[in-house]
């Protein structure tokens, strides 16, 4: 049996950004003009094998009317859910009461009731005819508190929606985490005892797709760091002046792919996390326009004391006992010997960002080649760039339409929560994408480092 779930309140509480929330799909029609949905829409919202329906019905016009003439059709309570059947079969009623029959349709037809109301705003007695009407449907029922600025008023409403409905959740569509979101889905399990089975599973396949969205964006990053630390651009020319003549070039076509790589690869991860219209280009997220901007640097990546200690890690002989966390006040000099010689030059690692070189051919000619970049701090900006991107889809509704705000990473921290021999793999394999080698189990160094 396919559990659904019918939408409803007064209009302009917040009952769609309710739908986007629970549907993790930011393609919902959200505004702020009062009545937006004007018909039921109704959400097959998929979740690997199992799937569950979300309607978004119009909001109440016309409440106290509408109980008014149930009341003349049902005098008695056991009457009460018919006289609601024959309310939205009534010609007349679909004439005069067209909202009203559009959401108490799907409801009448089994439909679970998902009532909303804005903790923002004061309760008031207009409330109660709607709410005495869903009443009368006889169907299972929830109603959700979103606080759509403040809250204020939630108390309030508390005291009064118990009387109408079984549970009563504050559920604030901005904001809500999965367990509270998953919460929804477990108490309809619970008063409707019929759909046990099918919101258990639902639960679990919501589980194994976050598990697999973490697995896909391991893999994406893999592919976007050994992309980035290896990316050369070449031309092949005939004589030296003119594979010297190309440097500006070649130099504008390397930095514009690297953009382009990790532009796309950032398309890739919001899609993983099924956002498909939420921008963040340029004052969204301006990654993109100081990828190669150093002074930016230590915001992504590692400032120069980390540095160190990473090139040191990375340097140390293999089996030689190391315990030297980033954060930590001793750089330990005398347990790492010649490795913090290894990381003097960690800083920059290069004159350059990407060294434009011109070579010979054995077969006659000249190569002239820009990159790859061998900055040690290079790869640590890359990874510091997309947890933070990561970060912020993975803790992200599906109903704001506010773009992704940029701030400091927290790449630092993330680093310094590794043990030491997780800290010591991230750094060589870091090293050896530096030095245009395979880095190999990369994914396993860096699951660690991506939100549970």
């Amino acid at each position: 049996m396919t559990p659904i779930f019918a939408v409803v309140g007064h209009p302009n509480k917040g009952k769609s950004s309710i739908v986007a929330t629970l549907a993790r799909d930011d393609s919902v029609a959200i505004s702020a003009e009062s009545g937006t949905t004007r018909e039921n829409q109704h959400l097959d919202v998929r979740v690997g094998d199992s799937h569950y329906m979300l309607v978004d019905t119009p909001g109440f016009q016309r409440p106290t009317r509408v109980l008014n003439w149930l009341q003349e059709h049902a005098t008695t309570a056991e009457k009460r859910q018919q006289a609601v059947q024959q309310f939205v079969s009534n010609k007349d009623c679909k004439q005069q009461f067209p909202d009203e029959v559009e959401l108490l349709t799907p409801i009448i037809d089994g439909a679970a009731i998902l009532y909303v109301v804005d903790g923002s705003r004061p309760y008031g007695p207009e409330y109660e005819a709607e709410m005495e009407i869903l009443r009368w449907t006889g169907q299972a029922s929830m109603a959700l508190i979103n606080p759509i600025e403040n809250q204020d008023h939630i108390q309030s409403w508390q005291q009064a929606l118990g009387q109408y409905f079984k549970v009563v959740r504050v559920f604030n569509a901005m904001q809500v985490d999965i367990d509270k979101q998953h919460s929804v889905l477990e108490a309809f399990s619970i008063i409707k005892q019929e759909w046990h089975t099918a919101i258990t599973k639902l639960i679990d396949a919501y589980q194994k797709v976050r598990t697999e969205q973490r697995n896909e964006s391991v893999q994406l990053l893999v592919e976007l760091l050994t992309t980035l630390c290896t990316y050369q651009v070449s031309q092949k020319v005939l004589d030296k002046n003119q594979a010297q003549a190309l440097q500006t070039a070649l130099e504008s076509q390397f930095f514009t792919d690297m953009k382009m790589i990790e532009s796309s690869a950032h398309d890739s991860l919001k899609k993983i996390y099924r956002y498909h219209n939420l921008k963040s280009e340029l004052y969204d997220l301006p990654l993109d326009k100081d990828l190669f901007n150093t002074e930016k640097w230590i915001v992504w990546g590692l400032n120069r004391k980390q540095l160190t200690v990473a090139a040191s890690m990375a340097g140390a002989a293999a089996g030689a006992a190391i315990d030297l966390g980033l954060a930590g006040s001793s750089l330990m000099l005398g347990a790492v010997g010649g490795g913090v010689i290894a990381g003097g030059s960690a800083w920059f690692g290069a004159n350059r960002i990407a060294e434009f070189k011109v070579k010979g051919l054995p077969v006659g000619g000249f190569e002239a080649r820009q990159g790859p970049i061998k900055n040690r701090n290079f790869p640590y900006v890359v990874l510091g760039r997309y947890l933070f991107l990561e970060n912020a889809l993975r803790n992200r509704t599906h109903a704001r339409r506010d773009s992704i705000q940029i701030s400091e990473g927290d790449l630092k921290d993330r680093i310094a929560q590794l043990s030491s021999s997780q800290q010591g793999e991230l750094h060589r394999s870091f090293e050896r994408l530096r030095h245009q080698k395979s880095a190999e189990d990369l994914s396993a160094v860096l699951e660690p480092l991506l939100g549970q």
